[in-house]
């Protein structure tokens, strides 16, 4: 809408200012010429903006299909989609809008800058439309795969602090946190109300100043990525002087429709899961695209295991502790992306190769004792499934077999 806004508006301005002010410089075209030519762009760039846009959104709703149906909002909110819109019908508009001048009055004249703009325009329109194809070629799973995982890479890296830089004072876990503050009297508690939704981020700072202001604790009983109901608790406030607006708390917790990638590590890997669990279904039987899924969420999981993933508690500027939030442990983490993948993969050698390479290059890099036995509780999980499966015994010697690329270079084997 500002395209076609700014359009029609230097569309009635300046080809009167260029008759007014610049009459003595016309085109050298006669006007037949330029009135086809004109013609001719404005026909071409409606039927160029119908195919593209058409093919555009075919592709993008058979890849999202392929893929996950929530990366249909990723496809549909790229700038370039509405630019390459907004330029298309602009030059279609300021073409129509040059026409109308063309041998104006009799005068057998054709404006120059007119005739120029409408080149420019549609000489734009055209570089537009080569990043728009170059767009669309993001959507192979290979580009797919990395734009999720490179969200999940930032996330990782603005909400959790390493491990190596905390030390001694590694953050107090949210659930002691919340046992402390429930100690305090409740002063107030903000619930839901309206249509679902789904929880995208909260105003940390915000938060923290309003609990600052009352000398209290706010206890959040819903984490990110929850998705929220009519009469669902929010927040709880611990040990309030006087009651904030609950107005104030509310606005700071965004909702939206859908999740996002603010705040939520969780969700670069469900759907990374997503994509690795549809490619194992029968209907598409893709185990290929499995392992590169894995290949991502591997990266994302030893990023976190050399993270402090206590980040749910925040504290103010005296180093009193004022906010507290639900976060993942790591063994949430390690359900959410194997689980499924180790579910409906186990029919998969290859798979089942990649995902033993995966847990074993995991137990490698964590250096929390704890969060190492924990993958290797998964590895042990992972050779009993295998041992259930039904694979033949050739077929499980090589399953129970390390390999980055699932079938290509065996690393090693696990004892049964």
């Amino acid at each position: 809408m500002l395209y076609i806004i700014v359009t029609l508006v230097c569309g009635l301005v300046f080809p009167r200012l260029e008759q007014e002010y610049l009459a003595d410089y016309s085109h050298g075209m006669s006007v037949a010429s330029a009135q086809a030519t004109l013609s001719a762009i404005a026909s071409g760039m409606m039927a160029l903006t119908g195919i593209v846009f058409a093919l555009a959104f075919v592709m993008v709703q058979f890849s999202a299909i392929a893929y996950s149906p929530r990366l249909v909002a990723w496809f549909g909110r790229d700038p370039v989609l509405f630019h390459a819109l907004g330029l298309f019908t602009a030059t279609f508009f300021y073409a129509i809008a040059t026409l109308a001048w063309i041998d104006r009055g009799g005068s057998g004249k054709v404006p120059l800058f007119s005739v120029l703009l409408v080149t420019v325009l549609l000489i734009l329109s055209m570089m537009v439309f080569a990043k728009l194809v170059q767009r669309l070629n993001n959507i192979q799973i290979t580009n797919v795969l990395h734009f999720v995982g490179q969200q999940g890479r930032e996330v990782i890296r603005t909400m959790f602090p390493r491990l190596d830089t905390v030390g001694d004072a590694a953050p107090e876990s949210w659930q002691t946190a919340s046992e402390s503050a429930q100690q305090r009297p409740v002063a107030q508690t903000l619930r839901y109300s309206g249509e679902p939704q789904t929880v995208a981020r909260f105003q940390i700072d915000t938060l923290v100043r309003h609990a600052q202001e009352m000398d209290a604790v706010i206890v959040m009983e819903c984490a990110v990525g929850d998705t929220l109901v009519d009469d669902t608790l929010l927040l709880r406030v611990h040990g309030s002087r006087e009651p904030q607006a609950e107005t104030l708390l509310r606005q700071a917790i965004q909702v939206a429709r859908e999740r996002t990638f603010e705040q939520d590590p969780k969700y670069p890997l469900r759907l990374l899961v997503d994509i690795a669990i549809k490619a194992l279904s029968p209907a598409i039987n893709d185990p290929t695209t499995a392992v590169q899924a894995l290949d991502q969420i591997e990266d994302l999981l030893r990023r976190l295991g050399r993270r402090a993933l206590d980040a749910g508690c925040v504290t103010d500027d005296q180093g009193v502790v004022r906010l507290i939030f639900p976060t993942p442990t790591w063994e949430d983490y390690l359900a959410l992306a194997f689980d499924e993948i180790r579910q409906y993969g186990v029919s998969s050698v290859q798979v089942m190769r990649r995902l033993r390479s995966a847990l074993v290059g995991l137990a490698d890099s964590v250096t929390e004792i704890d969060r190492k036995a924990v993958v290797e509780r998964y590895l042990q999980h992972l050779n009993l499934v295998i041992g259930h499966s039904l694979l033949d015994a050739e077929d499980q010697l090589m399953a129970l077999q390390e390999d980055r690329q699932g079938l290509g270079l065996s690393r090693g084997r696990a004892e049964k």
